[in-house]
């Protein structure tokens, strides 16, 4: 407990030395207690210099996916991220928190991983996360709405990570329909929703949405088969970006999704991702399930985020995710 109050205490005041004997007095600690606080806290990967007659300040804090990172920038929520369960490996956060779904972990629970081994995507398709590279994320949440409201979540949860996305970064991603953030015509995170439903009454046990979002890999950590088609935050920035920051601004716009989504009030995220959907006026492919192929042009975004397409022969369709995959012609996006 001590080693957290001198380090909220060294960061709102990350300009200035603080002395001993003044984080003593404000926090009520021993000297001695103080500084064991801040030994520990080196030994965790805090840079915090001392120095004779001015005292500590802190210069540096690590890239970590801790508790202790994360509030120092979340701020307060008003139901999502209330419980956070930080993990240093786990073979998915959506697999780990349907698990703990069933031990009645509270709505709103937010998991993060330094590191999945088993990260999975749309109609399971596997994808790597090297340690320490990417913020790996999911909710858990129970709203009590009707279940058609939850239909476009996927969705409206690729708008709300674009705004987190802006706000940490000064950079806005657009979206591959129906659930990709794209950046420079590669991709930067995949969303993946999973509900389960009470077998007899039809409702709602519990949803959870699953992202990981691309931080600090390299060309060569994507590896000749994905390097075309994906991207990272420090590729793209050229500068490299604080994970625990980007978790923090992720949580804050999946509570106000969700505060949204309990109103009913979602019509602003249909018309940002109207605005930000990079396939509209595309030339795409429809792959089936069976691998079947179809060439259209993409038209709109009809009102439940369904994609508006023309089809060869002249005539229109709409396809609704979990149908197809949509893919360019010539790449990822285009």
């Amino acid at each position: 407990m001590s080693r957290q109050k001198v380090l909220e205490l060294l960061k709102s005041r990350p300009k200035d030395y603080l002395s001993g004997e003044e984080i003593a007095e404000r926090l009520g600690l021993s000297r001695a207690a103080v500084w064991k606080a801040v030994d520990a806290l080196r030994k965790e990967g805090y840079t915090i210099e001392a120095r004779t007659s001015l005292g500590y300040r802190l210069t540096a804090s690590p890239d970590a996916l801790t508790e202790k990172e994360i509030r120092g920038f979340l701020g307060e929520t008003m139901l999502v991220g209330k419980e956070l369960i930080c993990l240093e490996s786990v073979d998915s956060t959506n697999t780990y928190l349907k698990k703990q779904a069933l031990s009645g972990v509270p709505d709103g629970t937010v998991v993060t991983a330094d590191c999945q081994t088993g990260g999975r995507g749309r109609m399971d398709r596997a994808f790597r996360n090297p340690k320490g590279k990417l913020v790996a994320l999911s909710v858990l949440l129970r709203p009590e709405v009707p279940l058609d409201r939850l239909t476009c979540v996927t969705a409206q949860a690729a708008v709300a990570l674009c705004g987190a996305v802006e706000e940490v970064c000064g950079i806005r991603p657009q979206i591959k329909w129906t659930n990709d953030l794209i950046i420079g015509r590669k991709k930067l995170c995949g969303i993946l929703t999973e509900m389960a439903l009470e077998g007899e009454s039809g409702r709602l046990q519990y949803l959870v949405i699953g992202m990981g979002i691309n931080v600090h890999q390299t060309p060569e950590d994507f590896g000749p088969e994905l390097e075309e088609v994906a991207v990272s935050l420090d590729m793209v920035l050229d500068r490299p970006v604080s994970r625990p920051a980007l978790a923090a601004a992720e949580i804050r716009a999946l509570d106000r999704l969700y505060a949204d989504i309990c109103r009913g009030d979602t019509r602003r995220y249909l018309d940002d991702y109207r605005r930000d959907c990079v396939t509209l006026g595309k030339t795409v492919q429809l792959i089936s399930a069976d691998g079947r192929r179809e060439m259209a042009r993409a038209l709109d975004i009809d009102d439940e985020f369904g994609l508006v397409v023309k089809l060869e022969d002249g005539s229109e369709r709409t396809v609704r995710t979990g149908e197809v995959s949509v893919r360019g012609m010539y790449g990822y996006v285009d």
